[in-house]
């Protein structure tokens, strides 16, 4: 078993006990539940804003909000090419560190832009440094866990996602207000103040997280028991795992094939939901925020709960093939209901078909963050992760351009719901086909 770090933090070092008992692990959870909370927040705000953006930047309309947010994903998938690497490379404290250090500065830019293209500059570097939050915490996740609670806390730090998009309409109007009051910006101004704040919590994480995070074995507060459990998976190689190595493996195309046609989903959702909601119901940013928040709120369940299935699967006995893949044929499923949101005009029975679909989403991305920590060593988790993100970034990117145009030329959202009924379930269909039985990966 590896040595404890006696070096470092012994301020806070608590004398290990083969009596003591600790739960170190969901305390880490929670470290990336609260980075998945501002990644979502930060990139939320000009969501949110978007509709009164509008009537302050000369022609700001569909067609160039959608360049904006493809300049995030296009960078995000840029970001993906390098941050599971890096992640392998670095370790997950020193790559989260630079990530969120950089994102964070990033997500204030928004707050001098002066025009759509320096928007979008703002943006796409954002966009390189959110591409590290979940290659990071999926490493994290396998580091600290064994593979029969990985999926449940993917599922609970994944639930950060909605967290942060529930924040944003509550805590947006509230900084406009605040700072709308304050003379360096003015009622007209306020929001340039919303980006600088939300962008800052970033930094008091990161202070927090450099102080605190080890890995298992050299953690101060993690007990010989809690330590044995996190350990008690064969012990696997730690060599770093070039993406020469994992790229070519069938199993990676399956998580990458899977990232690319589910993801723009969730970034629609994200990006374009509130101006759905205002445009179509007729509503202002302040009547917009309750059905947002509902919608989020609905998302939070899918995103624990569908964790919970696969992981209470996996303790009856059933074999990660049949426990993921059954919770994602629900959550596929789930979906389905909400082509028919275009069709209703009645604002709380789209929430409900929307808020199910998130939720869903959230579900099916739980058990699909698992499966590479369920196929590969952890060696090449971050790498693995790394190429599914940027196939799931380059698919949003491309949606994201689409929907733009779609909306602009057509005025309808028809076709997007559509995609969106279908995705998960073709999605599902190619994994299977690709990895029937899902075993292991030996990397030579």
């Amino acid at each position: 078993m590896a040595t404890r770090d006696i070096s470092s933090a012994s301020f806070f070092r608590t004398p290990p006990s083969a009596n003591r008992v600790s739960h170190q692990r969901w305390v880490i959870c929670g470290f990336l539940f609260l980075a998945t909370v501002i990644a979502y927040i930060d990139r939320g705000v000009i969501a949110y804003l978007e509709p009164s953006l509008e009537k302050i930047f000369t022609g700001l309309n569909s067609a160039k909000y959608s360049y904006i947010t493809t300049a995030f994903t296009v960078a995000y998938a840029i970001g993906m090419v390098v941050a599971g690497g890096l992640t392998d490379k670095l370790g997950t404290r020193k790559a989260f560190a630079i990530a969120i250090g950089l994102w964070s500065v990033a997500a204030m830019l928004p707050g001098a832009a002066f025009s759509v293209i320096t928007f979008g500059i703002a943006m796409f570097l954002l966009g390189l440094g959110e591409a590290a939050n979940f290659p990071a915490c999926i490493k994290t996740v396998a580091e600290w866990f064994p593979k029969r609670e990985r999926a449940l806390a993917t599922g609970i730090f994944n639930s950060g996602a909605n967290f942060g998009n529930i924040a944003v309409p509550l805590v947006v109007p509230a900084l406009i207000a605040l700072f709308g009051s304050w003379s360096i910006f003015g009622p007209k101004n306020a929001w340039r103040g919303a980006f600088v704040a939300t962008g800052a919590a970033g930094l008091v994480w990161l202070a927090a997280w450099l102080i605190w995070y080890r890995r298992p074995e050299q953690h101060w507060s993690v007990s010989k028991s809690e330590l044995d459990l996190i350990l008690s998976d064969p012990v696997e190689s730690q060599e770093i795992v070039p993406w020469s190595r994992v790229l070519p493996r069938k199993e990676t195309w399956a998580f990458a094939i899977g990232k690319f046609l589910t993801d723009p989903i969730w970034w629609f959702y994200l990006f374009w939901l509130p101006r759905y909601l205002q445009s179509t119901f007729h509503l202002s940013i302040t009547t917009n925020r309750i059905p947002v928040v509902v919608v989020y709120v609905i998302s939070t369940v899918g995103s624990i709960g569908g964790g919970w299935i696969s992981s209470k699967l996996l303790s009856i006995g059933r074999t990660a093939n049949v426990s993921r893949k059954t919770a994602m044929l629900i959550c596929a499923l789930c979906v389905v209901p909400v082509f028919a949101a275009p069709f209703i005009h009645n604002l709380w029975i789209v929430v409900a078909l929307v808020g199910l679909a998130a939720a869903a989403h959230q579900g099916w991305s739980a058990n699909i963050f698992t499966l590479p920590s369920d196929m590969f060593p952890k060696a090449a988790v971050g790498s693995v992760i790394g190429i599914g993100g940027m196939a799931g970034a380059i698919g949003g990117a491309l949606f994201q351009f689409a929907t733009g145009f779609i909306i602009q030329l057509t005025g309808s959202y028809v076709p997007l719901f559509v995609i969106a009924c279908v995705a998960y379930l073709l999605a599902l269909i190619i994994i299977h086909g690709i990895t029937p039985k899902m075993t292991p990966v030996q990397i030579d």
